[in-house]
């Protein structure tokens, strides 16, 4: 009787409850918490990755139909007024002004008006020495009052998604279509639901959503929020609306809190690294203020029609499952014996090999043993086996990179270098998981600053921050010798590209924006990649300053061609005197020596004969050089192959880093 009464909660001054109650947290609940995890930050950054995760969706319902990606972004900035409004919201006139943050007093207005004045005063001074001065009313911080809110649109002509299915796609946390080994942009069912999360956290408006999908004669509307707490949508409307254009795709509009002014060079930069490694897409982006003349509209145009193969889902590789993966690929295996199980659910695995790998566990494992019967110490022991045993490397046959016809163009487009090189490496291995990585380097063009320019891509998605610690900055700015490529590493205007496909990235951190420079396998693979650009690069280098050197020959041949000729023709003159002292000059020397006494030959014929001579020479040499060099650049940007007819089907693409050539069936 006395173990069942509570106990009793100690009284006194210092006395304090020690109590604890057991709490269940739902996913949704979790990462509102902890939003920072999914690149929720700040409000600035929040902007920025809803518009990344919008985007990044609507390129993955493209191209999984294989469907030219044309994504239209919009982000409409609202003034509180026009939010409140919103809401439902009557603005009210401050009564307590003292009561706010921005309330400044009369004091303090003095000293903020006699410090402009004095830095107005050295403006003065400054211009009319001729110097150059900054704004001083120019905006410098990040501070809160540079929030507002914003109505972000994201719209796509993709595969769109089926009706009954939206509430849960779009309002149930770690629910998606990409969950398996696989390479994918996304990976844990986050995306646009952690845009709804922070829309819920900061102005509580629900999302709107229109999709469509292929032969379906209604557009599905549903206007949703989420349940944090329990992790399930909050359906506000949801119902099928005519669609007599047959449109197919999606469009989701979503209200946050944001800040346009520091994320705005974010924002535009991720498109346009964007429209680097997808230059078969085409963004459009606009920005609409309160302002009209500050108003914004960018169109990254396609450049290609050749899109990278949909990535395959593959099976586990054995060296890369721990016990628990095992655990569960054996229920959920259609297969019922132990053979077929290691065969069928596992990459680099044959008949054989299965056959060996029972046979090493001993006596109580055999082929045709129930796999689901297998206890939790006989799973142990497959396990340990495959972690010691050998197996062959899977192959990059599941990944699918941009491919260098892609990263050229993409370069070329957005870039316009003077010139450039790719590389795509070989399939590699970590940790049993297949990676490619390409790269390219460009030397030249607009927007690109002298020295080393990083662009870094994992899975096909621009990475914009924690570059210091990244693999690809650390190889390109440690690694690798760029004099002995000829290039000047403080003085050129470099671009770096790498690119990592894999079905599994390994980044670092919680924000996913870098990977480690930890992992040897993949450190080798960049810098081997980075080389092999170089290596392009300096071979067209070389060959552009042996150009030079031949036209600063040219010139300085043409400055003296008057004095040879004159000398020369002097000469002649002297030689050609009368016939029976000609004679000594030889037979060979006859008729030349006539023609310059009958004055056939004269000066401006000898220099005209010397200046086609050193056209001549300087002609042959150019053509030599295009020819050996394989480019020029700027003449390839300019032609295209297309279709006879936008319904011509193609039988095979044969692909190659500098064109993709189509071959079609039918007449």
């Amino acid at each position: 009787m006395e173990a069942s009464k509570e106990k009793k909660k100690p009284k006194g001054k210092g006395a304090t409850a020690t109590e604890s109650v057991l709490k269940q947290k739902s996913p949704a609940e979790f990462f509102s918490e902890n939003k920072n995890i999914a690149g929720f930050d700040n409000p600035g950054k929040s902007l920025y990755t809803t518009v990344r995760e919008l985007v990044e969706n609507a390129l993955d319902s493209a191209e999984s139909i294989a469907e030219l990606p044309v994504i239209e972004v919009t982000i409409e900035e609202i003034s509180k007024s026009a939010f409140n409004a919103m809401i439902g919201l009557v603005d009210r006139e401050r009564i307590d002004a003292a009561l706010y943050d921005d309330f400044e007093s009369e004091k303090a207005k003095e000293k903020r008006l006699a410090k402009e004045a004095k830095e107005q005063e050295k403006v003065a001074k400054a211009l009319a020495a001729g110097k150059k001065v900054k704004d001083p009313h120019a905006k410098t911080g990040k501070g809160r009052g540079d929030t507002c809110f914003f109505k972000v649109t994201c719209k796509d002509n993709g595969k769109g998604m089926p009706h009954v299915d939206i509430p849960n796609m779009l309002g149930r946390v770690l629910s998606g279509t990409k969950y398996g080994l696989k390479q994918t942009r996304g990976k844990f069912g986050l995306g646009a639901k952690m845009a709804l999360i922070w829309s819920k956290m900061s102005t509580g408006l629900p999302i709107d959503i229109w999709s469509s999908t292929k032969g379906q004669d209604f557009i599905s509307f549903c206007k949703l929020d989420l349940n944090i707490h329990q992790n399930i949508p909050n359906i506000h409307v949801h119902e099928k609306r005519p669609n007599p254009e047959k449109w197919r795709g999606a469009e989701l509009q979503v209200t946050i809190e944001g800040n346009w002014t520091t994320y705005r060079a974010k924002i535009i930069n991720y498109l346009r690294q964007m429209a680097v490694i997808t230059p078969y897409a085409q963004f459009n982006f606009s920005y609409i203020g309160p302002i009209p003349e500050k108003n914004l509209a960018i169109r990254f145009a396609r450049r290609t029609d050749v899109m990278p193969p949909v990535p395959e889902e593959t099976k586990h590789h054995p060296s890369a499952v721990d016990l628990l993966l095992i655990k569960r690929l054996i229920a959920e295996s259609k297969e019922i014996h132990l053979q077929a199980f290691l065969q069928k659910e596992f990459v680099s695995i044959n008949k054989a090999h299965a056959e060996r790998l029972i046979g090493e566990m001993g006596p109580e494992f055999q082929p045709k043993m129930l796999v689901k019967s297998l206890s939790d110490e006989q799973i142990v022991r497959l396990h340990q086996l495959f972690r010691q045993a050998k197996f062959d490397d899977p192959s990059g046959q599941c990944l699918s990179p941009a491919g260098e016809y892609n990263l050229r163009l993409g370069i070329m487009k957005e870039l316009n270098p003077d010139l450039v090189a790719t590389y795509e490496g070989s399939a590699q291995v970590f940790e049993g998981h297949p990676f490619i990585v390409e790269a390219g380097v460009s030397l030249g063009g607009k927007d690109v600053k002298p020295g080393i320019n990083i662009f870094r891509f994992a899975n096909r998605i621009p990475l914009l921050f924690e570059q210091g610690g990244d693999v690809v900055t650390r190889t390109a700015m440690k690694r690798i010798n760029w004099g002995s490529y000829k290039i000047n590493q403080q003085q050129d205007k470099i671009g770096v590209f790498v690119s990592i496909v894999s079905t599994k990235i390994p980044f670092k951190g919680t924000g996913k924006e870098y990977i480690g420079d930890d992992i040897s396998e993949i450190a080798a693979a960049v810098k081997s990649s980075l080389q092999n650009c170089c290596i392009q690069l300096k071979a067209k280098i070389v060959r552009q300053q042996q150009a030079k050197e031949r036209q600063q020959r040219k010139r300085n041949l043409s400055k003296y061609i008057p004095d040879v000729s004159r000398a020369i023709y002097d000469v002649l003159q002297l030689m050609a005197g009368p016939a029976a002292k000609r004679q000594k000059f030889g037979f060979e020397y006859q008729d030349m020596l006539e023609k310059v006494a009958k004055r056939e030959i004269t000066e401006a014929t000898l220099k005209q004969k010397l200046t086609q001579h050193v056209q001549q020479v300087d002609s042959e040499m150019a053509l030599e050089f295009a020819t050996q060099s394989g480019m020029v650049d700027t003449a390839r940007e300019n032609v295209y192959l297309t279709a006879l007819d936008a319904k011509r089907e193609f039988a095979v693409e044969f692909h190659n880093s500098v064109g993709v050539f189509k071959l079609f069936t039918g007449l």
